[in-house]
């Protein structure tokens, strides 16, 4: 056996052949994968992990935890080998086992079968050594999982990026790093849920598949019912259900749960992505802009211990209040263009066609704008900023302006170029929802795959009386990206979509 536990020879299909004929030993011997390990725990129950170990006993002198004598069992998958110590890593950290020289000959052939990359289990007493770091000196041992395939090496780790994402269980075998992103991942969802549940939201669960596509602009997927015989749409957003919630008096609502929208892969879009929406009646845009500042305060501080977050090196102050800008001030904010040319539709069409953007003669003055912020401004900003206004001909489900019916009382949070939120006060007036509607009905017959269908029982619930109500959607992904430094949304979701490949492994026949 080598210094690493491989096989003799380089090739990945000689180390597994190895690996097989030591498989086959212990099947011979009796031994089968067992499933009857449990590790040590204390009098009240609480399980003994490495970072619990190391919590309670890394600041003892070494003298005093030898004293001490506490037994201890473990367990975990065996990453390296330093002499007669082996590093194991588990759900909590890593610890070390220690093999004595004077150990007993079942106990040290029992270790001498284990391979890196083997989990593996053994009790002993808890110790430190001369360099400060505890680990197990070993009386009892046992393999409980045989790795067939071995593990890249931990120098190199896994080189290829795409590999990292199709075998994801491989890349948090090797990398901290991106174990720790999927920590700090389930501490965001843990925390958002936790400050809308303070603030007296309900969480509540809505359906996958529509009968009707709605709540966004997007492509939907399509599936069939085979016992109905009807078409179904995987959501696109839970947004037209929830509102529906607040018709029937739940008025604070929220869902944090996947969408699907059948567009393409990029750093920014996955075609299944987990939003957050929350829906909050007798509130409007204006709170929902305060209440995302004080969310997104608190997260940084709860998830990293600080209000200032780096991100693919450009340092953002959450402490510091988020700027709000119309669209045509942010225009004039992060562009060169005059005053003058913002209110010029023509001017602004030409501005656009220079940028390669296919203007509609349909197009009016709001939405000029706001297709040049997309096309110029967007990638540009880099600390929080709310635009808001938006026009309505892109806002089907927003409230109107009561000063300007032509804008909308809307919002987009943007943040190191990504929009990251989205809100506004609701639509509630069924009869102005409803010709909305039947704009996005005339779009779609044109042959605009992301305009929205008529929800005629949406409609219906309108005609109960929905309150005035806000509503938002914050996209958890790229929330999670920004406060990982992740520079693709693959980075920060388990299992990306990704073009399929030929199949890992061996052929099954």
């Amino acid at each position: 056996m080598t210094e690493h536990g491989k096989a003799p020879g380089s090739s990945e299909a000689e180390q597994m052949a190895w690996r097989r004929g030591k498989l086959e030993g212990l099947r011979s011997q009796g031994w089968d994968f067992p499933n009857d390990f449990k590790r040590s725990c204390d009098g009240d129950g609480t399980e003994h992990t490495a970072a619990l170990l190391q919590a309670r006993y890394g600041d003892w002198e070494k003298a005093a935890l030898e004293a001490e004598g506490l037994r201890v069992t473990l367990a975990g998958r065996l990453m390296n080998r330093r002499g007669p110590f082996l590093v194991l890593q588990e759900g909590s950290g890593t610890i070390q086992f220690y093999l004595a020289k004077g150990a007993e000959d079942g106990l040290r052939d029992t270790v001498a079968q284990w391979d890196i990359g083997d989990i593996v289990a053994g009790s002993g007493t808890l110790e430190k050594s001369g360099k400060g770091d505890l680990y197990l000196n070993l009386t009892e041992a046992r393999l409980l999982t045989k790795a067939l395939r071995p593990l890249p090496d931990q120098y190199y780790g896994i080189a290829d990026t795409e590999l990292r994402y199709r075998r994801r269980y491989l890349d948090l075998i090797m990398n901290e790093a991106s174990r720790e992103t999927f920590r700090v991942r389930s501490q965001v969802v843990s925390a958002v849920r936790r400050f809308l549940e303070e603030r007296r939201f309900m969480e509540v669960e809505t359906p996958m598949m529509h009968v009707i596509p709605g709540g966004a602009a997007a492509k939907p997927f399509v599936t069939h019912h085979n016992a109905l015989d009807m078409p179904l749409f995987l959501r696109i957003a839970p947004e037209l259900y929830l509102k529906r919630l607040t018709v029937g008096g739940f008025e604070r609502v929220f869902e944090i749960n996947r969408n699907f929208r059948n567009e393409g892969l990029s750093t920014k879009h996955n075609p299944e992505f987990t939003m957050l929406e929350f829906y909050w009646a007798y509130a409007d845009y204006r709170d929902l802009m305060d209440l995302t500042e004080t969310l997104l305060r608190g997260l940084c501080e709860q998830v990293l211990g600080s209000t200032t977050v780096t991100y693919q090196g450009t340092v953002l102050d959450f402490a510091k209040p988020f700027a709000r800008l119309t669209v045509p001030e942010a225009l004039l904010a992060y562009t060169d263009i005059t005053e003058a040319a913002v209110q010029d539709p023509a001017a602004l069409a030409a501005r656009l066609r220079g940028q390669g953007v296919k203007v509609a003669s349909s197009w009016g003055l709001g939405r000029l704008q706001f297709e040049l912020f997309e096309a110029e401004v967007e990638d540009k900003i880099t600390d929080p900023v709310f635009l808001t206004q938006h026009p309505t001909e892109v806002s089907p489900l927003a409230r109107r302006n009561a000063d300007n019916p032509e804008l909308t009382d809307r919002f987009e949070l943007f943040i190191m170029g990504r929009e990251i939120a989205n809100g506004f006060s609701e639509l509630n007036d069924p009869e102005d929802q409803a010709e909305r509607f039947k704009a996005q009905v005339a779009l779609l017959d044109e042959g605009d795959e992301e305009a929205m269908h008529y929800d005629a029982d949406y409609i219906t619930a309108l005609e109960y009386g929905m309150p005035p109500t806000a509503g938002e959607g914050i996209g958890i992904d790229r929330l999670v990206m920004l406060l990982t430094d992740a520079p693709s949304i693959r980075d920060v979701l388990l299992f990306p979509h990704l073009r399929p490949k030929a199949a890992d492994g061996p052929d099954p026949t």
